[in-house]
């Protein structure tokens, strides 16, 4: 898929600009990226590209390779490591940092201003004795789940490109080959940069993080009458709408801290990521997380709790801190309330549509929750049975062979029986609705393909024999998630030996 770096005649290296320099060296610090020795590209995302509005062949011009593996800039590039610190596990970790990433600053494109991040560049003052690296297994794993998760429509960080090295070996549980992802995102600001400065005391940088980032990503906040209020309320209503859709498609993030939640509601840092095979409420995707801190079911009360860790951050700045500390605390309390009625709201309005309900009825509540009580007495496939449940048909009786790749899902067939039914009645009661154009509606939220663990593991072991073309032919999949692949095994339940995968946070 890939011609050696360089085969085009013209060059190509667009401007880059870096508006989070103008803040000041205390906010982070500039140095160049550890040169890859013997780089070589693994992939590249033609969707990401086109977000950036990029010639799909820009990683074959002179430069390119060099650029996105650390070895060279391009013009405007000045590369920085930003300081944040953060709670970690639910307990406040002191200062923390981009320790294995470089922002290299950010480029106009179609939609606004993009910046871009080199992660696994090497080690930076805030690496806290680490050695900044990325290894190629945890790199793949982001790569394909970042451009998975924008082509689901949640909002996530992208990967642009994925740069590998099989001379620079990196020691985690064993030794492994290092690589460079290339992140893009409006914005890689993090609650954990205004908890940096709040716990410090430093209240003047505070104030001009906060400014920095109203008049960059929330100028329409500054109009109202309480800018700190303001943000915070968008942002709990942007983390509840982004929460509501993992949970709808059954994604487990797996280290939840407060450093790696978005300010701006996207999804970043994929690390020990999971998607749901077996519907389990209280699935841990972690193996690290021993308490079983974010698993699934406990994902949107750690959002709230990671609000709250953010409105602690920005009390200093509200107007009446000093003068009235308890009138400025309710305030931001009422600001987080957005979190608590947008997250219901998003959810149930998910699952309505994965269930292909037209209309909202108070019934659908209780017939949702069943549902899912259902999925998991049987610890049923999550992404299989709400594909399936597209060709229920509410005019045939639920043991109907119409209905028995759905129902051959559940081990008690009565219980499902049960269920069908009062669905099957919930159905007609949108006589409007055809069988075909719900199947439509609910094909087009409930994906056929997944990035299940099994999925990535497959590619990673191809990728770390030499042969990638299982991860460009996994990344073409899963940018189509919604189709039935050509590939049936794609959409298929998961092998047996993919119940002993285990993934930690050395990814």
């Amino acid at each position: 898929m890939f011609a050696p770096d360089g085969v085009a005649a013209d060059s190509f290296a667009p401007r880059f600009s870096n508006r989070f320099l103008d803040l000041g060296s205390r906010f982070y610090t500039e140095l160049a990226a550890s040169p890859l020795p013997d780089p070589h590209w693994v992939a590249v995302s033609s969707a990401c590209t086109d977000l950036l509005g990029w010639p799909q062949d820009w990683w074959q011009r002179p430069g390119a390779l060099a650029a996105f593996s650390g070895n060279a800039s391009w013009p405007g590039m000045r590369p920085l490591a930003s300081v944040y610190s953060g709670h970690q596990f639910g307990v406040w970790a002191g200062q923390l940092g981009d320790g294995r990433a470089l922002w290299l600053g950010e480029v106009e494109a179609p939609a606004g201003p993009l910046e871009l991040q080199l992660k696994g560049a090497g080690p930076t003052p805030y690496s806290r004795r680490g050695d900044g690296r990325a290894v190629l297994r945890s790199s793949i794993r982001e790569f394909l789940c970042s451009e998975a998760m924008a082509a689901l429509g949640i909002p996530t960080t992208r990967a642009l490109c994925l740069v590998g090295s099989r001379e620079l070996k990196i020691q985690r549980e064993t030794v492994e080959t290092a690589a460079v992802v290339t992140r893009v995102a409006p914005s890689f600001l993090r609650f954990g940069h205004f908890e940096h400065f709040a716990h410090h005391g430093q209240h003047a940088e505070l104030r001009q993080l906060f400014d920095y980032f109203l008049q960059t990503y929330a100028p329409d906040c500054a109009d109202a009458p309480n800018p700190v209020v303001a943000v915070l309320a968008r942002v709990a209503g942007q983390t509840a709408d982004l929460i509501a859709q993992w949970q709808a498609v059954g994604f487990m993030h797996g280290v939840m801290n407060t450093d790696n939640m978005s300010m701006l509601g996207l999804t970043i840092d994929y690390g020990p990521f999971g998607f749901m095979d077996g519907f389990n409420p209280g699935h841990i995707c972690n193996h690290s997380d021993h308490q079983g801190r974010y698993a699934f079911a406990r994902q949107p009360q750690i959002g709230l709790w990671n609000l709250h860790a953010l409105a602690q951050a920005l009390f200093p700045l509200m107007p009446t801190a000093e003068t009235d500390a308890d009138a400025a605390a309710e305030a931001l309390q009422e600001a987080l309330e957005v979190y608590r009625e947008r997250f219901g709201q998003s959810l149930l309005g998910a699952m309505r549509a994965k269930l292909g309900l037209l209309d909202a009825l108070e019934e659908d509540g209780l017939l949702i929750d069943d549902w899912l009580r259902l999925l998991a007495k049987h610890q049923s496939d999550y992404t299989l049975a709400h594909r399936r449940l597209s060709a229920f048909d509410p005019e045939q009786p639920p043991e109907a062979p119409v209905h028995a790749p759905l129902r051959d899902l559940f081990l008690d067939r009565e219980a499902f029986d049960a269920w069908a039914l009062r669905y099957a009645q919930r159905l007609k009661k949108a006589a409007a609705d055809s069988s075909a154009s719900r199947a439509a509606r609910m094909n087009a939220v409930n994906p056929a393909v997944v990035l299940r663990n099994h999925l990535a593991q497959t590619a990673i072991k191809q990728a770390e024999a030499g042969d990638f073309s299982e991860v460009q032919r996994l990344a073409q999949v899963l940018s189509r998630p919604y189709d039935d692949p050509l590939n049936p095994a794609d959409a298929s339940l998961p092998p047996d030996w993919a119940q002993h995968l285990e993934v930690s946070c050395s990814s």
